[in-house]
């Protein structure tokens, strides 16, 4: 193993350009909408707009309609996988990244054991598998008042996350498809997206699970790196990924950022100059790009930290220069920006540094692409939307 020491060290602001182009935020890519899904592994879907809003400042003449119709088609879904959170996936990532995050499911279940007492969990599997397969897909309730009927003793909650967590539950459409809604419904990932692509398994046997989560840690560093063992721990809310980097590392390039944490990247990745323009961007809540490492410093400066977030709601974030610089909403016709210093600070951050008016009239551009091409309020004729800045707290 070469000695940390002769790594060379990749500096924040480089760290920030190679993590952004990854997340093709340094200019919207001419993808579709299905290959940037599987390129980012997922889009972060605790709400339903937010892949949306992902996708847009992301994908260059995105429309909401392209990602409702992967949705509807049962190509793309939505479940539970990093970090106990609901993801959009992919249907084929769907079904190769549940078993790879199932360890972290399993050990959930462990928290919520003192109300399974007496509960066999292989048969709460079995029965709750057979009962949303057996119809229509079913509310979370209905799933937790069916296992009460095996174990009406145990405690309701706990049944209903033991379910979550042992099953590969999918949130059925309309639920998710853009400009609809519905109640959330469940049934299992392979009878919603059928027998054909359910087929899919890796292969088997230990060498067969490494060889798996060896190809998921290549495409995090796709989409995510450099990155460290802990970023990706983080990103994936798993643990003893140490392996498979060590596995890896004569496939891949070394760095050490400017605290002297070991970076791994893939060779041939882009890395661009560190001086390269990067664009506004207007980022939902929960967007990957801010969640998906240990030290998110690439992203949020220590002035930044915790700006984004106020107890358990996150806040809807705009990057500028490539870092978190505000928050915005949009309701009413109107889209406001608050940046958290004045734009001629964030943009004097910059080597190429911009005048302030400049800096503003770009957000405003960003802001009304994507009112044009995201906001759909009938009470608000077209092209009557406006950006203002101000505090997004009215």
């Amino acid at each position: 193993m070469a000695s940390r020491t002769t790594h060379p060290v990749i500096d924040t602001r480089s760290l920030n350009r190679a993590t952004l182009a990854r997340q093709l935020l340094l200019g919207r890519a001419g993808m579709s909408a299905r290959d940037a899904v599987g390129h980012l592994l997922g889009l972060q879907a605790q709400n339903v707009k937010p892949p949306y809003y992902q996708l847009h400042a992301r994908l260059a003449g995105f429309r909401p309609a392209e990602l409702a119709g992967l949705m509807e088609s049962r190509e793309a879904v939505r479940m539970v996988t990093m970090r106990s959170t609901i993801h959009t996936h992919t249907a084929h990532d769907a079904l190769t990244l549940r078993p790879l995050v199932q360890p972290a499911r399993d050990r959930e279940v462990g928290h919520f054991r003192k109300g399974l007492v007496g509960v066999d969990l292989e048969r709460l599997t079995e029965r709750a598998r057979a009962f949303v397969e057996a119809g229509p897909p079913r509310t979370m309730g209905e799933i937790r008042e069916e296992l009460l009927t095996q174990w009406p003793g145990a405690d309701p909650q706990s049944l209903a996350v033991a379910a979550r967590c042992r099953l590969p539950l999918v949130q059925v459409t309309p639920r998710g498809v853009w400009g609809r809604s519905g109640q959330v419904r469940l049934t299992t990932l392979e009878n919603w997206v059928g027998s054909g692509r359910a087929a899919y398994a890796a292969p088997g046997g230990p060498a067969g699970a490494a060889a798996a989560v060896d190809d998921v840690v290549l495409r995090y560093l796709g989409a995510f790196g450099p990155a460290s063992v802990k970023d990706m721990q983080t990103w994936a809310g798993l643990t003893r990924l140490r392996e498979a980097f060590e596995r890896l590392r004569p496939r891949l390039v070394v760095f050490r950022d400017e605290n002297g944490a070991e970076l791994f990247d893939l060779p041939d990745a882009p890395r661009p100059d560190p001086d390269v323009p990067a664009p506004p961007r207007f980022l939902p809540e929960f967007d990957n790009l801010l969640l998906s490492h240990a030290d998110r410093t690439r992203v949020i400066t220590p002035e930044a930290k915790g700006r984004n977030w106020a107890g358990n709601q996150a806040y809807r974030t705009l990057l500028l220069d490539g870092f978190l610089a505000g928050l915005w909403k949009a309701e009413a016709g109107v889209l406001t920006v608050e940046l958290f210093a004045p734009a001629s600070k964030a943009a004097k951050a910059a080597k190429a540094a911009k005048q302030a008016k400049q800096a503003k009239e770009e957000i405003v551009a960003e802001g009304e692409l994507l009112l044009a091409a995201m906001e759909e309020d009938p009470k608000t004729p077209s092209g009557r939307w406006s950006v203002r800045f101000g505090s997004i707290h009215g």
